[in-house]
Parts: C-alpha cells; structure tokens; sequence
C-alpha cells in the first residue's frame, strides 16, 4: 500500500485497513516462528505499512 493510497482513505477505512494489516503481521510472525518464510521482507513491509497508517490516522 503506496502512500497516495493512504492519503486517499477515509478515518474509518484507515482504522479497517490498520487492523487488516496488524492481523497479517501476527500471521507472518506466527509462521516465520513455526518454520521460516519464503520471503522475510514481507514483515518488514508489512510493519512499515502499519506505521504509515498509523502516521496517517494522528494527523
């Protein structure tokens, strides 16, 4: 999810998103913990885009 995205939603649809985003990176932990993943980065981005919700909601 690109910012220009991000800035185009809503409050409500920033929050749905959010708690979309917050479940997959539990997800990918779990099974990275469990046995490793294919592509690791995908926490890392999974992460940023969380915090580039987050940022947007404060504002």
């Amino acid at each position: 999810m690109k910012q220009t995205e991000i800035v185009k939603l809503s409050k409500e649809d920033l929050q749905d998103k959010l708690m979309e985003h917050q479940k997959q990176l539990e997800e990918l932990k779990m099974t990275h913990a469990i046995s490793p993943l294919e592509n690791p980065l995908q926490i890392k981005k999974a992460r940023r885009i969380i915090a580039r919700l987050k940022t947007a909601i404060s504002n």
